[in-house]
């Protein structure tokens, strides 16, 4: 009995040390993640200026494998930014200056008729400025709906499709798109289930005096910052896969998923300014966004769990561009960012 009940006790500080080591690798990956995000937002940082929540939430979009959509005027850094991310990363990049006489084929490629050196003629696709890494789509809205649909297959399956044949993107690929608010002559809106494509809606706003001082610092002397590389493709590509990983306690998920019933104004959980204000709330896709970009602002701050902090902060830019407003919304010039800080203020925890 004696000897049974060592045996035992061994077992089971074996158990206490694998449980530790597992505990200390978990702890190490967490700290390496964390490391490299920091990095690489401070390279950014050597061109852009302020915008840290814009930078934080391109970087939460990239690692976890969506697109992101920038709205603000023009000259405030939007393509500064994309350029020097891909700098960052060493990954290719593409940029695409969208106009209302832009052809899908534009953006996609298309197949052309080529002579081989017997004369023969054949047909051989030509790749257009999709393929690549980090594409940014520049005034988006100016295009017009059926350029932009060009964008859908390769936003959300990662392929572009020319006739029968289906052409696999090299990963990473990440769009940020960009659109001028004020400019409406000759822009086409961004249909809805476009919108939901998008994993965040970024809002650029204008920089601070001393922000602006930096600027013309380094915007108007002689030397300019040099960006180096951060971090590879295939980190990004680890990086996504631990972040998935990263585990959600119920009552966190549920607190994300009673903020999506609230932009619904049919469902109990509304608030008044949904009822009052909103036609159609968030689809399932915005609670999506919001628990994997949560888990991933937990890795950036150095945990491996999700608290109710990180859906709060994420859900603004995971929902802002998935509420549809109604006619009284319009007329009063209600912004969906005003609801949504009314849904967090008064949706309660859930209690674990």
């Amino acid at each position: 009995m004696a000897e049974e009940k060592k045996g035992e006790k061994k077992g089971a500080e074996k158990d206490t040390k694998e449980k530790k080591g597992s505990s200390a690798d978990v702890e190490a990956l967490v700290d390496g993640v964390q490391r490299d995000i920091t990095k690489l937002r401070q390279e950014v940082g050597k061109m852009i200026v302020g915008h840290e929540e814009i930078v934080e939430g391109v970087v939460m979009c990239l690692l976890a494998d969506g697109q992101v959509l920038l709205e603000g005027v023009p000259g405030l850094g939007k393509t500064m930014l994309v350029r020097t991310l891909s700098e960052a990363l060493d990954c290719d990049f593409s940029r695409i200056q969208f106009t209302p006489d832009m052809m899908p084929a534009d953006i996609l490629g298309t197949n052309m008729i080529v002579e081989d050196e017997h004369g023969g003629k054949h047909f051989e696709f030509q790749k257009g400025p999709i393929f690549t890494n980090i594409l940014l789509a520049d005034e988006v809205n100016r295009a017009t709906p059926k350029t932009q649909a060009a964008l859908l297959e390769a936003m959300q399956e990662k392929s572009v499709t020319i006739g029968n044949t289906t052409y696999k993107l090299d990963p990473p690929f990440f769009v940020l798109a960009t659109q001028n608010p004020l400019e409406m002559e000759g822009t086409y809106p961004l249909p809805e289930a476009q919108l939901d494509r998008f994993l965040f809606k970024l809002n650029v706003k204008f920089p601070s005096r001393d922000e602006l001082h930096l600027i013309m610092e380094r915007t108007t002397a002689k030397d300019t910052p040099k960006v180096e590389v951060a971090t590879k493709k295939s980190r990004i590509l680890e990086m996504r896969l631990m972040a998935r990983e990263v585990p959600v306690a119920r009552h966190v998920m549920d607190y994300a998923l009673k903020l999506i019933q609230a932009t619904h104004p049919n469902l109990p959980e509304a608030v008044e300014a949904t009822r009052r204000y909103v036609r159609f709330g968030s689809s399932p896709r915005g609670a999506q966004a919001i628990i994997i970009t949560a888990k991933i602002r937990a890795l950036m701050q150095g945990r491996f769990n999700v608290s109710v902090e990180d859906v709060r902060h994420t859900a603004m830019a995971a929902l802002r561009h998935r509420i549809i407003l109604n006619f009284e919304g319009e007329a009063e010039g209600v912004q969906t960012d005003e609801i949504l800080q009314e849904i967090i203020k008064k949706t309660a925890e859930t209690k674990p």
